[in-house]
């Protein structure tokens, strides 16, 4: 019978380590490689554009700089000079100016006025515009003050009464020879006079939303202008651009939202150029990258697969060979050795093997050795333990001579430290009475009063039957511990420690208030919290031992001895800080158990 292929476990994990380090590499790769695409191919298509928009704002500039001559050689032609300098012209002359004006070198002029410096209007026959007209259209605050200049501004026609949007540009016109008030010139231009700048590459004005606008954000001309008008945010952000300071390339290439903005200020017109390609744009040459990106791909993921199954075998060869031999020891067979030669690192994990067995009887027989000495040493040391009794013996004989010696404070320290000893030990019980806990409290406060003097001074409030209440052992002395070391850290004197016991609904309550400094509010609450925590967490809650290590300690006592109904807290407040210990049952004592 043909043996079924099977993958043994540690090329099962050879294999998903190296298939998650392939999926890991490719996403890496494949994330890279389109970021870098992407980016390479939005630089580039945006550059196509600020290439374009700049150019079209170039051309701008010459159309302006065109005008600015048209209007000058207007103010040098010699029937305009006449007309500043006289009353009014002839008829024939009328005539003359008004074919010069019909006729000048500038492109789409839709209709012109010019009114002199006496309110004489000459335009085409049919506009039929007075001087009245000229006023009312308030086009005169267009102008400014520069004298010297030509104005373009994007206004509706009240010149001429069409009441359409439209391009207009304006000029004064001074006397050259005569300190004279100046005249006026106005051309209003066709539409097409601005669309001229942007018909200069078709696939690319397709393809994107083109423009201009004035300072205002006001739109004067688009190859997309309802899909603009429609679009609120589109306009809003057209507003922006046109407030915004500067001349020459405002933006290339700026990222907003739906698309790429470029935009080109010519600053003497107070017109803006701009392009806007949609992310439709950017995206469409994305799509057969992608295609070719998940070919390749799928290629190289189908070789390292096939790699990844092939160098596994080889690799896990030789450990299968040591793992046979491993699990073909029955602890008996020594003689069971491994022999591998594939020049690696292998081989030498074969010889360690083989080392092993020849030292594995050795080892047994120092083992057997070692238990004997480790009997004999745990002997030795329960019997060089200290007797208690021993221990009472000698604090009584230091006890006689400091007192033969009348040395009342050794006495005291020697007193209190004895009766703290003796119930602290408690032959050995964890139980012990209200009374007898209470008792070691005070001893041990003695002995630290004795070492601090005027630290603190202490009172003791129980409420209940101290020789018939029973709680766990050392319970309040860490409490009272805790409120010396750190309550009192910062004061000299005039400490106060108040500990009370008392019943409340089932519970035996004992406090340890003290008057020094407030416990920190954010270890009030890490402490709080360890009731609702189970043992596994509670030293995860100190991992340095600091502060919280006593705390833990007698959290996990109370937890063994009383269950999660126990509680252990602190509260704090302006006065100082309590510690509370409250047991269920109320510390009474059942057959022998609290």
């Amino acid at each position: 019978m043909k043996r079924k292929y099977e993958i043994s476990g540690i090329r099962r994990k050879y294999l998903k380590y190296t298939l998650a380090l392939l999926v890991l590499a490719l996403t890496l790769s494949c994330i890279g490689i389109w970021v870098y695409v992407r980016t390479s191919v939005t630089k580039n298509i945006s550059g196509k554009y600020e290439f374009m928009t700049e150019r079209m704002g170039i051309a701008l500039d010459n159309l302006y700089q065109k005008s600015d001559e048209i209007t000058a050689e207007c103010i040098l032609y010699e029937d305009v000079q006449k007309s500043l300098q006289s009353s009014g012209l002839e008829d024939m002359k009328v005539i003359a100016l008004g074919k010069y004006f019909a006729y000048i070198d500038l492109d789409q002029v839709a209709d012109y006025c010019y009114v002199d410096n006496k309110g004489n209007v000459y335009g085409r026959s049919y506009s039929k515009v007075t001087y009245e007209d000229v006023k009312n259209s308030g086009f005169e605050k267009f102008l400014g003050d520069d004298y010297s200049k030509t104005k373009w501004f994007w206004t509706q026609d009240t010149l001429f009464g069409t009441e359409q949007e439209s391009l207009f540009i304006g000029r004064y016109v001074r006397s050259l020879e005569y300190a004279h008030e100046p005249g006026m010139l106005f051309f209003k231009m066709r539409p097409d006079f601005l669309g001229e700048i942007m018909k200069m590459d078709s696939k690319l004005t397709e393809t994107a939303t083109i423009g201009i606008i004035d300072s205002d954000g006001a739109l004067c001309f688009s190859n997309k202008e309802e899909e603009l008008q429609a679009n609120p945010k589109k306009k809003e952000l057209l507003q922006q651009l046109g407030q915004q300071q500067g001349e020459g390339m405002l933006l290339e290439g700026e990222q907003k939202q739906g698309g790429i903005l470029s935009a080109y200020r010519q600053v003497e017109s107070g017109l803006t150029v701009f392009s806007f390609v949609p992310g439709r744009v950017l995206n469409a040459d994305m799509a057969q990258m992608i295609l070719v990106l998940a070919g390749i791909y799928f290629v190289v993921a189908v070789v390292a697969v096939f790699l990844s199954l092939y160098f596994s075998e080889r690799f896990t060869k030789p450990i299968k060979t040591i793992n046979q031999a491993m699990t073909g020891f029955d602890g008996n067979d020594f003689q069971r050795i491994a022999e591998l030669h594939t020049n690696t690192e292998l081989d030498q994990i074969g010889h360690s093997y083989n080392e092993m067995l020849r030292n594995i009887e050795l080892l047994l027989e120092e083992i057997k050795t070692q238990e004997k000495e480790l009997r004999t040493s745990e002997l030795n040391m329960l019997i060089s333990q200290i007797n208690p009794h021993f221990l009472y013996n000698t604090l009584d004989t230091i006890y006689m001579l400091a007192r033969i010696n009348k040395e009342e404070t050794t006495m005291k320290m020697i007193q209190a430290l004895s009766k703290y000893l003796r119930l602290s030990l408690s032959k050995g019980s964890e139980i012990v009475t209200v009374e007898d806990e209470l008792e070691n409290v005070k001893s041990y406060m003695e002995i630290q009063q004795i070492r601090n003097a005027d630290l603190f001074t202490y009172t003791i409030d129980c409420k209940v039957d101290a020789a018939e209440t029973w709680v766990l052992k050392l319970i309040l002395q860490p409490l009272v511990e805790n409120a010396i070391k750190y309550g009192f850290c910062d004061i000299f004197e005039g400490g106060v420690i108040q500990i009370e016991v008392e019943n409340r609904e089932e519970m035996l309550c004992l406090s340890v208030y003290n008057n020094g400094t407030p416990m920190d509010a954010a270890m009030c609450e890490k402490i709080n919290a360890l009731n609702e925590l189970p043992f596994s967490a509670f030293r995860e809650c100190f991992p340095d031992r600091e502060r919280g290590y006593g705390v833990v300690n007698i959290m996990t006592r109370l937890r063994l001895k009383y269950g999660e109904e126990v509680r252990y807290y602190y509260e704090i407040d302006e006065n100082g800080t309590t510690g509370r210990i409250q047991i269920p049952g109320g510390g009474r004592k059942e057959n022998g158990k609290v």
